[in-house]
């Protein structure tokens, strides 16, 4: 049976007063997420380009008259970009950039503790394995050789495994275990490129074979 145009217009009518009102409301939060979505990502880049300058600041403290970093000035933008902008990359970044300040002060203590900070809760794999690098040389300077190994325990990949080879042979030179030294060498060495393996680490391999023989 068809029906009149009166119950049809009736039939939209309580259509719309059971489900127009839950229609529009999620049509309002539909065009909510997506005005605060755009909001959020305007946001973010704000923030991105805010960090980025205070890390050229950082970046820039280094490049003073006497040609060494105004160390109150790294340590107060370092914990700018810590506080405004955590576990970004542009903190930790400054944090791997306070740790060579420390290293170059002789305040070992500090870059250990900046360096450890950032293996503990590293932002990406780059950052864990520079950090990891840089804090077995920091150890080893201060004489704990043995735990700056330990950091080196396990696989590296592809990118960082000459530069932890490498490392490794460095520290084995210092506990004086020559032939581990060598192996260390040898595949940091095969990690290069033919070319790329001449140099230093060339150099490196040659005096171990001069002190062997």
């Amino acid at each position: 049976m068809s029906m009149t145009e009166d119950e049809q217009i009736a039939q939209i009518k309580d259509w719309w007063q059971r489900n127009g009102k839950p229609l529009l409301t999620g049509g309002v939060l539909a065009l909510a997420l997506v005005f605060g979505w755009k909001g959020w990502q305007e946001y973010q880049s704000t923030q991105a380009q805010t960090a980025s300058l205070t890390y050229q600041q950082l970046l820039e403290t280094s490049l003073t008259a006497e040609g060494k970093p105004d160390i109150a000035k790294v340590a107060e933008l370092a914990g700018k970009l810590k506080s405004e902008h955590a576990g970004s990359h542009y903190a930790q970044y400054a944090a791997l950039f306070v740790a060579k300040v420390a290293v170059e002060s002789g305040k070992l203590d500090d870059a250990a503790a900046e360096l450890k900070a950032l293996i503990d809760k590293p932002v990406d794999a780059t950052v864990a394995e520079l950090a990891r690098q840089r804090l077995a040389r920091v150890l080893a300077a201060q004489g704990k050789v043995e735990d700056g190994l330990k950091l080196l325990d396990g696989e590296a990949g592809k990118a960082w495994l000459a530069s932890r080879e490498e490392l490794k042979g460095d520290l084995l030179v210092q506990l004086g275990r020559t032939d581990d030294a060598h192996a260390a060498y040898q595949k940091a060495k095969q990690a290069l490129a033919d070319d790329a393996a001449v140099g230093g680490l060339q150099m490196k391999l040659d005096d171990l074979a001069k002190g062997d023989a």
